[in-house]
């Protein structure tokens, strides 16, 4: 399992799996592109280009899980949902995906439409899910902003992590016998360890920037909390 930390190297999932896996990335960045432009003005333009090199610089520290014999690292869909929308998001999260591939060879080239469906589509728009759900029912409190930065930071690394056994299922090149199930066990119980240092930062980092610049935090500017139920009036109105 050390070679299935979360970024899927060359020739772990056959081709035409990954050809498969890289127009729908292509598809799903496009519509990024398309809804992220309405999204675009002078606040969020630079605090893209920020969040893609906060998410860049932070995988670069990796932190062992002794337990599952990986390491984890921050993936970043969940803090770009929080601070620069969904679609902005999963285009900083892809970005970061592709320089890393390109320049430091983490994780195959070939294999970048996985990658990218993975961490930046699913992982993101998990996240965003649950952070739209969460901000209509917790209060807008920095308690309130760490629940919901934690909770949906690790939802999204799972899923994540569960979209590559889907892909593995699909396409992986090495027999496994039938223990799918196995796989997706040791994925779950991995990145769910993974998922709660993710949360940790994501929390932090979210809350620290409220607290200075709430306006900066996407979530709070676009996600309304929802409203409360009327009074029924009592009585006769004169």
């Amino acid at each position: 399992m050390e070679t299935l930390a979360m970024h899927i190297s060359n020739g772990i999932i056959n081709g035409p799996v990954a050809a498969v896996f890289a127009a729908i990335a292509l598809a799903a960045l496009a519509v990024c592109v398309l809804r992220g432009r309405q999204d675009l003005d002078d606040r969020l333009a630079p605090m893209a280009g920020l969040v893609a090199a906060f998410i860049f610089a932070v995988q670069m520290l990796n932190f062992p899980i002794f337990t599952a014999g990986v390491s984890g690292h921050l993936l970043g869909g969940a803090l770009a949902a929080l601070l620069v929308g969904p679609w902005v998001g999963a285009l900083c999260v892809a970005v970061v995906l592709v320089v890393q591939a390109l320049v430091f060879g983490d994780g195959g080239v070939a294999m970048l439409g996985l990658n990218i469906t993975n961490m930046a589509v699913l992982g993101t728009a998990a996240a965003y899910l649950l952070i739209a759900a969460l901000l209509r029912v917790l209060p807008r409190t920095p308690a309130g902003l760490a629940v919901t930065a934690f909770v949906s930071a690790l939802v999204s690394v799972v899923v994540a992590a569960m979209g590559f056994v889907v892909q593995y299922q699909l396409g992986g090149t090495t027999d496994l016998g039938g223990n799918l199930a196995g796989l997706a066990g040791t994925m779950a119980v991995s990145h769910l360890l993974i998922g709660i240092g993710e949360g940790l930062i994501t929390a932090t980092t979210v809350v620290t920037v409220a607290k200075v610049r709430p306006d900066l935090v996407y979530a709070l500017r676009a996600l309304k909390p929802a409203a409360p139920a009327p009074v029924p009036a009592v009585g006769g109105v004169r």
